[in-house]
């Protein structure tokens, strides 16, 4: 049985969701991670105690000089995603960053630029992929099987702002900054909508042509603050969607849904058939539509086959050499949807042609 190559990590960012990257390397053969970056420096040591990382340091360029490691997981705010990855880049890392990929299309395409030119392993971690009915039903279209896209209805619905299932967003510092644009929010259109958009995107196989979008902030404190947190990102974010291929249909995202804990869904319906995806309760499904069953409305329910994780595909690149999806330029091209639907909010909601 070969050895997997060993695969040295840093961790840039270690707030919470540093926790799953650095679970999911600890249970890859040949992966280690060998340090943690982060500017405060009681969550560097809470983060570098809890997974055992023996070096770490205050900024990316400390590590940088340091530099015994190959591959980098960047989980910084958004808005902090673009200077901390240029430099990684320049050093000749590779680099899996959480989404969004930055916090405009002009930053997200210097980073797509840059990770080509530097020929470095670039990924973005869109964590649906991860989740075998999406992938099974972008075969799925890709083949043939529904035929000609022509609408679809799209959801990411969670709920934390209604009910502390995942803790006390109006007093921790974790929920607290994705409520705040000051402290790197992109609301929940950067936080969630991102995701939506791409498992849209990615099963329809086209990108967005065009759409317009409105945003809403609710009031959740008195006068709109808590502590050094002001709670002006977006809650709620609802689009009209038109795509490369003409297909149609409404796309929307809320903190506010009740109910639900972590859900997407999408209904995508072509000229031959449908496909029902969800991914509730983490649990992932696909249900079909297809002849014979088409004459009568019969759903189905689909088999799908197991999918490696980002995590893992990432590191199978970097040992490899080769590139892997979804990449820094597909992170560019979901920024030119985010982009689109700001300034159609910003604009009374009014249709934007995206780019």
């Amino acid at each position: 049985m070969s050895v997997a190559a060993p695969v040295r990590v840093l961790i840039v960012g270690t707030g919470g969701m540093a926790a799953a990257h650095a679970e999911a390397y600890a249970a890859m053969e040949g992966v280690t991670v060998v340090g943690g970056v982060d500017r405060n420096p009681d969550t560097l040591a809470a983060f570098a105690a809890t997974h055992g990382v023996a070096r770490t340091f205050d900024s990316v360029e400390a590590a940088i000089a340091w530099g015994a490691f190959d591959a980098v997981s960047n989980v910084t705010p958004d808005q902090v995603h673009h200077a901390t990855t240029m430099p990684l880049l320049a050093a000749g890392k590779h680099v899996l960053c959480e989404k969004p990929l930055a916090v405009n299309h002009a930053e997200a395409q210097a980073m797509a630029d840059a990770a080509q030119g530097a020929g470095v392993v670039n990924m973005v971690n869109l964590t649906y992929r991860n989740v075998p009915a999406v992938m099974e039903a972008a075969r799925l279209v890709a083949s043939g099987a529904i035929g000609e896209i022509r609408h679809f209805e799209a959801s990411y619905l969670q709920s934390w702002l209604t009910q502390p299932a995942w803790g006390q967003w109006n007093t921790e510092a974790q929920w607290l900054w994705r409520l705040s644009t000051k402290h790197g929010s992109l609301g929940v259109l950067g936080d969630v909508g991102v995701h939506i958009l791409d498992f849209t995107t990615f099963i329809a196989g086209a990108d967005v042509a065009r759409m317009s979008c409105r945003l809403h902030t609710f009031d959740k404190a008195p006068g709109g603050v808590i502590g050094n947190y002001t709670l002006d990102a977006n809650d709620s974010a609802s689009m009209q969607v038109q795509l490369t291929d003409g297909a149609v249909g409404v796309v929307h995202a809320s903190r506010m849904a009740s109910g639900h804990l972590n859900d997407l869904r999408l209904r995508i319906f072509g000229t031959t058939g449908g496909l029902d995806v969800r991914w509730e309760n983490n649990v992932s499904r696909l249900q079909a539509c297809l002849q014979p069953d088409l004459q009568v409305g019969t759903w189905r329910d689909l088999d799908v086959p197991p999918v490696r994780t980002n995590y893992v595909r990432f590191i199978d690149a970097v040992r490899s050499g080769t590139m892997v999806r979804p990449d820094f330029a597909r992170g560019a091209t979901l920024q030119l949807a985010l982009d689109a639907a700001v300034a159609s909010d910003k604009d009374a909601c009014r249709d934007v042609v995206v780019g």
